[in-house]
């Protein structure tokens, strides 16, 4: 199975600018789209069907234009999971799931707290919140792939420049070690698992010509739990789609 996650930073524009022409040839089984900033009913679904996903999951913020996830897949799940019950995350569209018989997918859109200390008191909240969720979680769905933008960089090596930026947001180390807690809690960062290269970056700023230079931060993950490791044929990025200051992460499964 080939699941690609990606954080188009708005489906209206990125589908303007080609993202379904890219996603038919791309042609994974399953998409995980973070930062839909958009309502179901605001996005064709014929589009997207004749893309090739006749199914279509969205869970969308409350407020109009902001946040929200989606995952459309090949094949039907056999459940969808809306939310994690935690009003205030789920009121912000941040966690779907779909379950297969093998195993499950959840996107993932963690906040970011770049804006100010209140969004950032906010993420660490959440990132707290979300570990016991997913331990919770794993008791009923051991094989669990979660895919999305989590807005940290995991060490240095995700990071084009990790001294200046050692106390921005989403390299903090109070966030870094949360990072760790969460693989060490039974997951694997599947990119890492292949490749262990520097300047391999997910996100880049609009700013100064960032993407050009690839001056970039890696945000962006599929991760797998421990007993799926095995299955992981490959795990890379594709900075070459260029629909978003996103680039997708693609995870190959047996």
């Amino acid at each position: 199975m080939k699941i690609i996650s990606y954080n188009v930073n708005g489906i209206r524009a990125a589908i303007k600018k080609g993202m379904l022409d890219w996603l038919q040839s791309a042609n994974p089984d399953v998409i995980c789209i973070q930062e839909t900033k958009a309502q179901q009913d605001q996005v064709d679904a014929e589009v997207i069907k004749s893309a090739g996903y006749p199914y279509q999951y969205w869970f969308s913020a409350q407020k109009k234009g902001y946040s929200g996830v989606a995952i459309f897949t090949k094949q039907k799940p056999k459940h969808i999971e809306y939310g994690c019950g935690i009003k205030e995350y789920d009121d912000e569209g941040r966690i779907l799931r779909i379950d297969f018989e093998e195993f499950s997918v959840m996107s993932v859109y963690h906040p970011s707290g770049s804006s100010g200390d209140l969004r950032q008191a906010f993420k660490m909240e959440w990132l707290e919140a979300f570990l016991n969720y997913i331990n919770q979680l794993k008791a009923t769905y051991p094989n669990l792939v979660i895919c999305g933008d989590f807005n940290i960089c995991h060490k240095a090596i995700d990071i084009h420049n990790p001294k200046s930026n050692a106390n921005t947001s989403g390299f903090l180390p109070e966030e870094r070690e949360w990072m760790e807690q969460f693989i060490n809690s039974g997951f694997v960062d599947s990119f890492r698992y292949f490749n262990q290269e520097p300047h391999q970056y997910s996100w880049w700023s609009y700013r100064a010509g960032s993407r050009a230079k690839n001056l970039g931060w890696r945000i962006d993950y599929n991760f797998v739990t421990d007993n799926l490791k095995n299955r992981i044929s490959r795990s890379v990025i594709l900075p070459s789609a260029i629909h978003s200051d996103h680039c997708p992460v693609l995870l190959e499964m047996s």
